[in-house]
Order: C-alpha cells, then structure tokens, then sequence
C-alpha cells in the first residue's frame, strides 16, 4: 500500500467513525473513536473466523504502517505542540514544582514499582519474563496521555490549578517517559554501559539536552514570527519547527517531545504576545486545533485497530486483567508521595491523589512503544498487557474521570 493510501484509509475511516459516533453514540470524541475501531475490528475478526479472509484488508493496513514509528516519529512532535501551545507559562510556573516532581520522580517511581510488580505478574502466570523487560513495561506504562483527557477536563470545570497539575505533568511526563524507556531499551541490548554515571549521563543527555534545545528552537521561532506580519508565512514557520525541529532533535539524540514542549509554550506565549497580530493568533489558533483533532482522530482509530495484532490466549488476557489495578496502584504510590511530601509547605485541593491517578490515562504512547520493542519472548505479552491497560484507561477511566472530578470539586 502507498503511502497516499494509507493516509487515505485511515482519513475516511476516521471519518466515518466519526460520524457515526457524533449521529447515534454521543461518546467523547476520543474514546468514541476507539470504541467504534475496536468493535469494528473485533466483528471483522469474529468474521474471519467464520469466512477466512475478511479481515485481511485491515491487517494489511496494519503491516503497511510502523505504528510506533508513525506515533513516536511522526505525530507525537505535532500533539506536544499543539497541547503546549495553549498552556499559560504563568500558570506553570506557580505549579512548576509540583509538575516537576510527578513527571520526574512520580514516572521513575512508578517505572520501579510497574516493573517489579509486574516481573513478580508475568512469571507467575507462566511467561519467563527478565526483570530489565518488566522495567521497559514499567517504563512504557507510566507516562500519562495529554490528548484523551484534556478535553474531559476543560468540561468538568475543575480548579485552574489542579487541570494546570494534570495537563503540565502529562506533557512533560510524555517526554520523561520516552527517556527513560529509551535509556532501559539500550542497557537491554547493550548500547549503554550499566552504571549509575552512564545512566544519568545518557538520562541527561536526552532530557536536558531536550529542554535546552526546546528554548533554542523557540527562541529562534519567535524572533522569525516577530519578522513578519503575514499569517501563512507564520504557519509555515511553527509548521517547519515541529516537524523539521523535531526531526533535528533526533539527530542530535535530544529528547523530541521536551523540545516540542518547550517550544510549544514559548511561542504560544512569548511569541504569541509579542510576535503576532490578533489575524494571526487566530489564524494559527485555528490551524493547529484542526491538525490537533485531525491527528488525534487517526491516532484512536490506529489504536482500535490494533486489536487484530493481540494474544488472545486466556493467560494473557488474564494477566492484562490483574495488571489494571497494579498499575493504578502504582500511579498512586507514584503520586501521593511527592504529593505528601509538598503537602509540607503548600496547599492542595481537596482528594488531589484520587483525582490525579484516574486522571492519570494511558493512551497512543504506550502502545506505540510497547510495539517497538524488539522481537522477543516478553514482546507479544507486553503488547496484550498494554493494550488492555490502555483500552482500559480511555474507555472507563475516560468516562468516569469528569464526574469524579465535579463531586470532588462539589465536596
């Protein structure tokens, strides 16, 4: 399949999925999306087993894309973007200490707590599973989704605060995550050398060099929009930064989502004060929340049907079943103690850990990077494992998040 007609299929089915959804099903746009793919794709699997073959166009669709590639290299740069460049930097940085802690410790935390507990999961159930691939899982499972829950959020009408909280940390904690399943995925195959120096060296390298190359590029950014007042030409301009920026950051072995982060908050902030006029602020605001919803679009419907590629077998499916709460557990572990410890000297809202874990939701992300694992004997599992976790996180956690947030905030 071209290149044309996998963008194609995938278009008409978003689009198609997305009909349906906003005419007869009502559900949030994400989780609609996904829900539609995967019954979709589960009735063509059950019809394949009556009629050999009929499924066979989807997963022909599915061998032509490299999913992760396609998430991880492609998309992920233009969704960090779009989500940071509507994020106020001043309210960040009266939360900067707070996003900090649970996108550094909270993921390093929550990586050792997935991983052990899910060595201890996976062995039991009978898979010979080394500990260093329950960590990549860990690694992989950890970062929060910023696309599936950001919308949810805005609707319930939580504090300024707290959604500033959740939205920081799912932006940051995205490219600290990718880092650190990056650093784990090169001591497995031995690029790196297994020291604590060499470790945090390489940890540094990524996310520090990401963060620096970020305000780099978004410094450049904005001196190039204040140039010109021309709205296509400024388009074009944060167009080439995220896609030419990003593909520079992986070259230069710099963490690609901390710098489309960055860059997304300097120049939707500094450069959106100071760069623009109110044509092009709006012009821009438009452009990107319609490359925002057109990616997240197809990037739920890759996910649902992803199905086709999962281990059914009943060990599996039990194993991804018990690993639900394990993981939620530790996204509370992983939380409630930075949380405790900053309860110190500064207040938080009323339950702020209950909200922040089931706020907490897997998406596109972590399937993208489980898939990117090399072949091996843990791999298929740990692809099933996730994709249960992540099916699990959108469609419940996703529906249920907004009214446990309004009777928090009620209460």
């Amino acid at each position: 399949m071209t290149g044309f007609g996998i963008v194609a299929a995938l278009t008409t089915l978003a689009a198609a999925f997305s009909w349906i959804n906003y005419k007869y099903i009502r559900l949030p746009t994400t989780i609609g999306l996904m829900v539609i793919s995967m019954v979709f794709s589960l009735g063509l699997v059950a019809l394949g087993a009556m009629s050999p073959g009929v499924e066979t166009p989807l997963h022909g669709l599915l061998d032509a894309i490299d999913f992760d590639d396609a998430l991880l290299n492609g998309m992920l740069g233009a969704l960090l973007f779009a989500g940071a460049l509507h994020l106020n930097v001043n309210d960040l940085a009266e939360q900067k200490g707070v996003v900090a802690a649970l996108a550094t410790i909270g993921v390093l935390l929550s990586t050792a707590i997935v991983g052990i507990a899910g060595w201890w999961l996976f062995n039991t159930f009978g898979a010979e599973v080394r500990l260093l691939d329950a960590l990549l899982f860990g690694a992989l499972i950890s970062p929060t989704d910023p696309i599936a829950v950001g919308a949810i959020l805005r609707r319930a009408g939580i504090p300024k605060s707290l959604e500033t909280k959740i939205n920081g940390e799912s932006l940051f904690n995205d490219g600290v995550g990718v880092v650190v399943f990056a650093v784990l995925l090169g001591i497995a195959g031995g690029g790196h050398e297994v020291t604590p120096i060499g470790i945090g060296q390489l940890f540094l390298e990524e996310a520090a060099g990401g963060i620096i190359y970020g305000a780099g590029l978004g410094w450049v950014a904005y001196r190039l929009l204040k140039s010109v007042d021309n709205y296509q030409v400024e388009i074009l301009l944060t167009l080439a930064l995220v896609t030419g920026g990003y593909a520079l950051a992986q070259r230069l072995h710099v963490s690609g989502p901390l710098a489309m982060v960055v860059a997304g908050l300097l120049v939707g902030n500094h450069g959106r004060s100071f760069a623009m006029s109110s044509q092009t602020r709006d012009r821009l605001d438009a452009f990107w929340e319609l490359v925002d919803e057109f990616l997240n679009a197809v990037l739920f419907v890759l996910i649902g049907i992803e199905v086709l590629v999962l281990d059914y077998r009943p060990a599996t499916l039990l194993t991804g079943a018990i690993a639900i709460p394990v993981v939620l557990a530790a996204r509370w572990i992983s939380v409630g103690i930075p949380v405790r410890v900053m309860q110190r000297w500064r207040v938080f809202s009323p339950r702020v850990v209950t909200v922040l874990t089931w706020s907490g939701l897997r998406g596109g992300i972590s399937v993208a990077l489980a898939l990117s694992l090399p072949q091996g004997d843990a791999r298929d599992l740990i692809i099933t494992v996730t994709y249960i976790i992540v099916a699990f996180s959108i469609i419940i956690q996703g529906l249920t998040v907004g009214p446990l947030v309004r009777r928090v905030v009620r209460t």
